[in-house]
């Protein structure tokens, strides 16, 4: 969505799905090249009939400028993810292998741990965190999937 970089705006969206109880599972925000729009990406979930009325109420919002499905056309989507990693002895090498293989980048090296940067797709970060050796994880953090559609095609005014 392209939305009114307004205070407000935000709280406007989020209370329409939660007024009509739709949980929002990722939501990123942030300025676009003009000043006054934010790019939303939010992801929810819901049959053809939810996901048309979710629309519908979005489109309504005065914050709402303009919307776009991607999940209706080819598009690209990445999300990036943060990952603490305890890493000492022969785990070291065995996440260093890990991380290769992932083509994720070490970002911080201390003697005990590793933090771990990986961008891609949401089902790489979830695969990456699968090939994690238990107990090997302190933390998490994902920005949550971002997507713009391909081709000629934009969600610009």
């Amino acid at each position: 969505m392209l939305v009114e970089n307004e205070s407000g705006a935000l709280s406007r969206i989020a209370g329409l799905f939660s007024a009509r109880g739709y949980n929002i599972e990722s939501l990123t925000v942030a300025p676009t090249d003009d000043p006054s729009l934010s790019r939303m990406t939010l992801v929810t979930r819901g049959n053809e009939d939810i996901v048309e009325q979710i629309k519908k109420q979005l489109n309504k919002l005065i914050d709402v400028v303009k919307l776009a499905d991607l999940s209706e056309g080819p598009h690209i989507e990445r999300e990036m993810m943060l990952i603490k990693l305890r890493a000492k002895g022969p785990d070291r090498e065995e996440l260093k292998r890990l991380n290769d293989i992932f083509r994720a980048k070490i970002v911080d090296v201390t003697e005990a741990s590793y933090v771990v940067e990986l961008t891609g797709t949401s089902s790489k970060l979830d695969a990456f965190i699968k090939a994690v050796p238990d107990g090997l994880i302190s933390e998490v953090v994902r920005s949550g999937p971002s997507g713009i559609g391909r081709g000629e095609k934009a969600l610009a005014l």
